[in-house]
């Protein structure tokens, strides 16, 4: 039972740091990246999409991204979602290829995007401890419950602060590899 809660609370920290993961290739660095665009959504005959799957999406000389859509009738569509987003990129179309040149970050931009990195490590770390508070109240019910020992209840609480630590500390690693990649000129 108890077992059952650490792998529950192991399985949902790993969650909270891939969703962090995740949050960190959404923000741009200066360098071009699928990853920064793939998640917009495009209108595409009526619904929303990811540009992923209406397009080709690689990069070109490093500082350049080159979408390829599948369909002609799209590159509105996707130059549309491109200004709606709020990634400040200027999508510029030859026939039916868009191609975004990244311009280079200024020092006050950075200092912007490290902060926003520093509230989403905030805001990961947070959800880590939310899943260590309900496991920690649910081996607390257990014991008023008799259904384990004051030292089995110690033993595992001790486990899963050493996860929280863990998972903690894989946050802060990414958090310092993103600020150093944003900085770097």
């Amino acid at each position: 039972m108890l077992e059952d809660l650490k792998k529950d609370a192991a399985t949902r920290m790993v969650k909270c740091v891939q969703n962090f993961q995740a949050d960190l290739k959404k923000l741009r660095t200066g360098r071009a990246h699928p990853s920064l665009i793939e998640h917009l959504k495009v209108d595409y005959y009526g619904s929303e999409v990811p540009l992923q799957q209406v397009a080709s999406i690689a990069v070109e000389e490093g500082r350049t991204l080159v979408i390829s859509p599948w369909e002609k009738a799209s590159v509105q569509a996707i130059e549309k979602a491109i200004f709606k987003s709020d990634l400040g990129l200027t999508p510029m179309t030859a026939g039916t290829v868009i191609r975004i040149p990244m311009p280079p970050l200024t020092e006050e931009r950075r200092r912007e995007i490290t902060k926003v990195l520093r509230h989403d490590a905030e805001n990961a770390r947070v959800a880590v401890r939310n899943v260590r508070r309900d496991v920690m109240n649910d081996i607390k019910d257990m014991l008023k419950e008799k259904l384990v020992s004051q030292d089995d209840e110690r033993r595992a609480e001790a486990e899963v602060q050493k996860l929280t630590d863990k998972h903690i500390a894989d946050i802060e690693a990414l958090l310092a590899a993103k600020e150093k990649e944003v900085m770097q000129v």
